[in-house]
């Protein structure tokens, strides 16, 4: 690992602009691991771990914007879900092209009919393979919707891209929080959630030319307890079983965490974001960590 500084840390006013200084063809390797859990009642019910490693190639650098390749390579998932390691496996050695500005933001996904084709040469054979499995071609097409479009693929499909690049842009001022509304997609289709983000400046070392920031974000929980109420209620009807009332149906809250140490080039040196999602006893949490080796 081989990164050079820049000085947007201020040591003197204790601010942080999170700029990125990258030179073309600059290339940088990271781990990333992704664990889904779900507990009911204190045991653990499920729980699916991958990991795989990136390589971020800077493929051009303008005086306005970056373009990068993401490569993905050495997938390794443990699971019981043969599913989930069968779908996890269609994504080795894909390329994602990103722009970004000048400062690192992320724009779009540029090569988003490559990804496309890529993803569904590889479900095209899965649903060959596994064509005598009951119901199989109905599970990998609702894997497909995430990569049918640009904008499916950049709400759904490169949030590892969007927790990397999170920070970048903005001028922060230790412990001076920053909070905005927003709207999210809605899993279920129906109208989009509303949700409040807080994120703040939290450290800064000047030894080692990083800071690290933070962010919360809260999902309304009236109106996902009412679209998850009435998702299940409709699988409960084709499957012929009776849900609780709306009033006895427990409350669902979603919340995420996001942590990030950045160098002063602007790269990341350490990434950790959790989403957590609670209703009565069950908890079903998401941790997708992201470090430079």
């Amino acid at each position: 690992m081989f990164i050079h500084g820049s000085g947007q840390i201020n040591a003197v006013d204790s601010t942080v602009q999170v700029i990125a200084y990258w030179d073309k063809l600059e290339k940088q390797t990271f781990s990333i691991s992704n664990e889904k859990v779900k507990i009911q009642a204190g045991d653990t019910i499920t729980r699916d771990l991958t990991r795989y490693e990136v390589d971020i190639t800077v493929l051009d650098s303008t005086q306005n914007e970056y373009v990068l390749n993401w490569y993905y390579h050495d997938y390794v998932v443990e699971s019981d879900n043969e599913m989930i390691m069968k779908l996890s496996s269609i994504i080795e050695h894909m390329n994602v092209q990103i722009k970004t500005d000048e400062m690192g933001t992320l724009i779009e996904v540029i090569n988003w009919h490559d990804i496309r084709d890529f993803i569904y040469k590889g479900t095209s054979m899965l649903k060959q393979e596994l064509k005598d499995i009951a119901g199989i071609e109905d599970m990998i097409q609702k894997y497909e919707v995430m990569y049918n479009s640009k904008e499916a693929i950049e709400a759904n499909a490169i949030n590892e891209i969007s927790q990397f690049h999170y920070f970048h842009g903005l001028n922060y001022k230790m412990w001076e929080e920053h909070s905005y509304d927003t709207q999210l997609a809605n899993m279920y289709g129906g109208a989009p959630f509303d949700a409040s983000v807080e994120f703040w400046l939290d450290d800064i070392n000047n030894e080692e030319d990083h800071a690290t920031f933070r962010m919360h974000q809260t999902i309304d929980s009236v109106q996902l307890t009412d679209e998850t109420y009435r998702y299940l209620s409709k699988m409960a009807g084709e499957m012929q079983i009776t849900l609780p009332s709306r009033a006895e149906f427990p409350a669902v809250h979603h919340q995420t965490w996001l942590a990030s140490v950045i160098h002063e080039s602007g790269w990341p040196l350490y990434s950790v974001q959790t989403r957590e999602i609670t209703s009565g006893d069950i908890i079903q949490s998401e941790e997708c960590i992201i470090f430079l080796k």
